[in-house]
């Protein structure tokens, strides 16, 4: 069984025991959320799709850990006028455990 979801604005493809990398959350470690946007749910060629989702279907999901992705330099200069600009960043993000697809 597998299920096309939405997190974020972002669609993942899952099934169960599969571990998701998805915008951070706000949810504390090992806690467990239920995700209602579903897309599509596939059940050994039974396939529903949503308009835009499927109704009643819910995923469920366990908060693993938050973590961080590697760092992201950005630099923007201008030619002979002494401007240059230098930033980072990292994305942080929430990594996710699959447990349940409900259809």
């Amino acid at each position: 069984m597998l299920a096309v979801i939405e997190v974020g604005g972002k669609q993942y493809r899952v099934s169960v025991k599969d571990t998701v990398y998805v915008d951070l959350l706000g949810q504390k470690e090992g806690s467990e959320i239920e995700l209602k946007n579903i897309l599509l749910i596939d059940d050994k060629g039974a396939v529903k799709v949503g308009k835009p989702y499927v109704k009643g279907a819910s995923v469920k999901a366990k908060v693993i850990s938050e973590e961080k992705a590697p760092k992201i330099n950005g630099f923007k200069y201008k030619r002979r006028k002494n401007y240059r600009r230098r930033w980072g960043h990292r994305q942080r993000y929430n990594k996710l455990e699959i447990l349940a697809i409900n259809a």
